[in-house]
């Protein structure tokens, strides 16, 4: 398994989490008996509900995208028999 591999699965992972996660979040949006037609990027809708909104969906969506990034690198750990180079190079 090489570098594409890993970009393929790692960047394909964490964005379809991240929609799910805010497709996700705005149902839970919903049942918390917000508006429906809600927009955050209407300059007439209240600034604290637009903040509540970006918060909630980037939470979700960070969470899953961080989520599943980790889980294509243990697959890819498993699969390949070591972890994907570009996860190894990083200084932390």
């Amino acid at each position: 398994m090489g570098s594409m591999v890993w970009k393929i699965l790692g960047t394909g992972s964490a964005v379809l989490a991240g929609i799910a996660a805010t497709k996700v979040a705005d149902q839970i949006w919903q049942k918390a008996g917000q508006d429906a037609k809600f927009d955050p990027k209407d300059p007439d809708s209240p600034f604290t509900t637009a903040l509540a909104y970006a918060a909630l969906t980037g939470l979700a969506a960070g969470v899953a995208r961080t989520m599943a990034t980790r889980k294509a690198a243990q697959f890819y750990a498993r699969s390949a028999g070591h972890k994907p180079q570009e996860i190894v190079d990083r200084d932390l």
